[in-house]
């Protein structure tokens, strides 16, 4: 396809501008009531535009474009139109929500919505590729999508992703508990028609993690808005998630009870020596992990024959202490709240922790997994014990754990709005005063909906997978999901619109034992519009061994071994589920 420069030129079958939608968008047709249809705007004249309240399905004051530029074509990138532009809250208190909308010249007449992560905080570009996008196959704005995402209504500072300050605001923290998805769409969708002079044929939404969780909200609030989504390791039980990680964050604080990255690499190494094998193959990929969850104890594990526990009084970077041992199989039991939150949720089912790379030294890695590690590194364990206060360096040198600063900042600004809270003395499953807070916040981010009749009424669809060892988003949480909306919709219902997969050796959005690449965008477009369901899909690998690739097998299944073959391609494997 050629990316020729075709600057202001649009396909022959753009229509004109709809004369109704000059009520939405402000400046058409020049104020004359007699003047003729609006015809398709330029990228100059998207400038300044203004979308007014009554385009917008959620109370804001509009929202104005801000500046546009027209990018060239790259060899794998058409040119496009970049907006930038900002909707502007109901409170002056609360922060604008910045967003981003990229206008192919030449456009396949769909739109894609892209989610951020963490906290957000900053603008999700959407001039990326979806999460585990296939390195081989164009972004979705290489293939002409419109695709637009937000900051989700506030600014982060130097903590980034893990800055929860905005939580103080109610209208910010409504915005990333929801409504920005929702507002961003809209004015998204103004401007898009304002371009083109056509709405969309076809939305997608495509997250991970906060994005994830974002995906579900948006396509199970809003369905007449999306056609599908692509989900990965979405964060959707969020409260209960936080709760979890406020009692592994006291645990790891004790004394002599984190961890650091040699003493991790232990207990890892001995999973693996323990565990791999159990797929039928030794490939450095624990795939039977719940055969391996059923057998690996650390405190009675080896590693070369050697026990890996600590003798009494020791604290080396050989072996790991008792308190270790104690804090990570609390970091993967369940957590059970002795009250529900609004969804009736109470359990957090704890992570898959052996055979997950909580932040391992990067020694006798190759150079794609060297450059990986760190991101890993910061988004599990990090290198700082959690304390009172929570160390606020977020670099890779420096970071506690991601899932410990997430906690503070969730206790501070979320649950008790006081910056000098000490969330190490908050008590996850006795709260006091707090739970009614805390179950109220419940309301406000999580989604836990489990009802998508409305999607799969229009022919939508949902394609979800999650990495079986990712240390920041338990697969279990997914597992969970699926198994209420299951009970919710009925078997047959589910699989007719949405499909679960787990890829072993995947951690979070990056991994350096198999970093996961799929085509997960093509397999959805095929399904809405097509009606051609999921075939067997393929996952590949870019890190630990680049190009290997194995059978993208629906939970509860995974790869085994076939006994022959090159174990370096998924034709050798076989999906099961014993």
């Amino acid at each position: 396809m050629s990316f020729a420069n075709q600057n202001e030129r649009f396909r022959p079958t753009a229509l004109a501008l709809a004369a109704g939608l000059c009520l939405q968008l402000a400046s058409c047709g020049g104020g004359d009531d007699d003047a003729p249809q609006a015809q398709p705007l330029t990228c100059a004249d998207l400038n300044g535009k203004t979308v007014t309240t009554a385009a917008i399905g959620l109370p804001t004051t509009g929202a104005v474009v801000t500046s546009t530029q027209t990018v060239a074509a790259t060899a794998t990138v058409g040119e496009y139109c970049r907006v930038l532009g900002v909707i502007n809250p109901v409170a002056a208190s609360a922060p604008k929500i910045k967003f981003q909308l990229n206008l192919p010249t030449t456009w396949n007449n769909k739109a894609m919505m892209f989610g951020g992560g963490g906290y957000n905080g900053t603008i999700a570009t959407g001039a990326g590729n979806v999460p585990a996008g296939p390195t081989d196959k164009a972004t979705p704005l290489g293939r002409g999508y419109a695709t637009f995402g937000s900051d989700s209504g506030h600014q982060a500072g130097p903590a980034g992703s893990r800055d929860g300050s905005f939580g103080a605001n109610d209208e910010a923290l409504r915005n990333f508990g929801g409504d920005a998805l929702k507002k961003t769409r809209d004015v998204a969708g103004a401007l898009i028609e304002a371009r083109y002079g056509t709405k969309p044929q076809r939305t997608y939404f495509a997250g991970g993690s906060t994005g994830g969780r974002g995906a579900l909200i948006a396509v199970s609030t809003w369905p007449e808005d999306f056609d599908g989504a692509i989900v990965l390791y979405p964060a959707w039980n969020a409260t209960a998630l936080n709760l979890h990680l406020g009692r592994v964050t006291q645990a790891l604080a004790q004394p002599n009870a984190y961890p650091n990255r040699a003493q991790r690499k232990v207990v890892f190494d001995a999973a693996v020596q323990a565990c791999d094998g159990l797929d039928n193959v030794v490939d450095g990929l624990i795939s039977n992990q719940s055969a391996c969850d059923a057998s690996f104890d650390p405190s009675t594990a080896t590693l070369n024959g050697a026990p890996i526990v600590c003798p009494a009084g020791q604290n080396n970077d050989s072996c790991v202490t008792p308190q270790m041992i104690n804090a990570l199989k609390l970091f993967g039991q369940s957590t059970l709240l002795p009250y529900r939150l609004p969804s009736g949720e109470n359990v957090s089912p704890g992570y898959t922790v052996w055979g997950t790379d909580l932040g391992i030294p990067a020694t006798g890695m190759n150079s794609t997994q060297t450059a990986l590690q760190p991101t890993v590194l910061t988004l599990t364990f990090g290198v700082q014990q959690p304390a009172n206060p929570m160390p606020t360096a977020v670099n890779a040198a420096n970071t506690p754990p991601y899932g410990s600063t997430f906690w503070d900042q969730w206790v501070k600004y979320f649950v008790t709005r006081d910056a000098n809270a000490t969330p190490l003395t908050l008590d996850p499953l006795n709260p006091g005063p707090l739970q009614q807070r805390i179950i109220d916040l419940g309301a406000i981010q999580d989604a836990n909906r489990t009802d998508f009749s409305g999607l799969r009424a229009k022919g939508g669809k949902i394609l979800i997978a999650h990495g079986v060892h990712d240390g920041l988003v338990p697969n279990r949480e997914s597992q969970q999901f699926m198994s209420r909306v299951r009970q919710t919709m009925g078997s047959a219902a589910v699989t007719d619109f949405m499909r679960y997969y787990e890829i072993p050796g995947y951690n979070h959005a990056v991994s350096t034992q198999f970093n996961a690449a799929w085509d997960s965008l093509t397999t959805l477009e095929n399904w809405v519009e097509k009606s051609t369901a999921p075939p067997p899909q393929i996952v590949a690998d870019t890190a630990a061994v680049a190009g290997r690739t194995r059978p993208l097998c629906e939970y509860p299944s995974w790869p085994r071994y076939n006994g022959s073959g090159d174990v370096n391609l998924a034709a050798s494997f076989t999906c099961v589920t014993q």
